[in-house]
């Protein structure tokens, strides 16, 4: 078996293949997460619960991800990266059979803790890996094709969910993802080669990073817009069916234009990214405000929540992307814990938007999530203002 060091030497046609398959495993494991904001009605119904209740699913999970994305992730340092995705691949199928034979809502819960564990050493060894076998010169496109796959979670992986789910029940839509997870594992099996890991870190490295105030600001950055997005996104699909009495195909209908943008934000970075990332990241911030400030108003139109999604959306990824590129380079020796820290950022600021937004929903009204979520994004705006002055990198 080739290890890291030749793995240059394969043919060309296979190392593009393989980044194409992290792309793929990044689909799979982004749609598992989102798809229940797709399903939340259902699960619902299923179990005689409400949709704030549900939410737990969201919360739940973004917030074990979190948690354990750092512990995880020193704890696994030292392992080859390619057992240990394939060991947490088989967590992951593991928990989604056990997601399909759900007997109740508390199981589905520790099905989905399964699943979290997986994910959260899922994304602190994936863009370094994706990064290595990637062929020579074409670190960047690696970096777009992983953020695709993200996109492509919500742009196919939640619509389909939805879809399949309306059709056969919403646990066909999570053993689907368990099969199609199961061919991501057999592949990774046969054409990934042996990446010894390069983690140089430990646990003292934490503080010295935490002492560089623009990660440090990166960081809270990632976690207010989330939590802005989250405050609304969680409950989007209630929101649209019960506020704008939007039915249930067009519904599906808007979701997919909400992911569809995301391919419009990662392509707006792969044009300008390395020129202007700074006013991509300042833009889009202003632009999932005001997406969130407006949504209220959007919804009792489609042609105005088309639009409003398509902003919104691509917005979102633009920022998600271009927040990566800056935070991942800020020390190479140490990427895999750069990257396990964003993640658990990133979530940390999922399950406490879902949170917000299920207070907003049971305390206030269910329309209330988008002005929520854009008093939140409005801090997240200030914060952006305030680092572009206060850092001459981002100028």
């Amino acid at each position: 078996m080739k290890n890291n060091l030749d793995a240059g030497s394969d043919p060309i046609r296979t190392q593009y293949f393989r980044v194409f398959l992290m792309g793929f495993s990044a689909f799979i494991v982004n749609t598992t997460e989102f798809v229940p904001v797709a399903l939340l009605s259902d699960i619902a119904q299923d179990f005689s619960i409400t949709t704030a209740e549900t939410g737990w699913m969201l919360t739940l999970y973004a917030w074990i991800v979190a948690a354990m994305s750092l512990p995880l992730m020193l704890l696994t340092g030292k392992l080859e990266r390619k057992r240990l995705l394939l060991a947490l691949f088989v967590v992951f199928i593991a928990s989604h059979a056990l997601s399909v034979f759900a007997w109740s809502f508390q199981v589905l819960l520790i099905s989905r803790v399964g699943i979290a564990l997986s994910h959260a050493i899922f994304w602190s060894i994936t863009a370094a890996i994706i990064l290595r076998v990637a062929p020579e010169g074409k670190k960047a496109l690696a970096l777009s094709v992983l953020a695709t796959g993200t996109s492509l979670a919500m742009v196919l992986g939640v619509p389909i969910g939805r879809l399949v789910g309306q059709w056969f029940g919403w646990r066909t839509t999570f053993g689907g993802i368990g099969v199609i997870a199961f061919v991501v594992f057999i592949l990774q099996a046969k054409l990934l080669p042996t990446l010894p890991s390069m983690f140089e870190g430990s646990a003292k490295k934490v503080p010295e990073l935490l002492k560089n105030p623009l990660l440090v600001g990166l960081y809270l950055l990632c976690f207010l817009v989330f939590t802005a997005h989250y405050a609304a996104y969680s409950y989007i699909e209630p929101f649209m069916r019960q506020v704008g009495s939007i039915s249930e195909n067009l519904a599906t209908l808007v979701l997919l234009l909400f992911g569809g943008a995301g391919l419009i934000g990662s392509f707006i970075f792969s044009r300008w990214g390395d020129k202007s990332i700074t006013m991509l990241m300042l833009v889009s911030t202003v632009l999932i405000l005001l997406s969130l400030l407006t949504l209220s108003l959007a919804v009792t139109s489609i042609w105005a929540l088309s639009l409003n999604s398509l902003l919104w959306g691509a917005a979102l990824m633009l920022l998600i992307i271009s927040i990566q590129a800056r935070v991942i380079m800020i020390d190479l020796k140490a990427q895999d814990m750069v990257m396990s820290m964003f993640s658990g950022i990133i979530n940390l600021g999922i399950g406490t938007g879902a949170l917000l937004g299920g207070y907003a929903v049971t305390h206030i009204s269910l329309s209330s999530v988008g002005y929520v979520g854009a008093a939140v994004a409005s801090v997240a705006l200030l914060l952006m203002i305030f680092m572009i002055r206060r850092f001459s990198a981002l100028r």
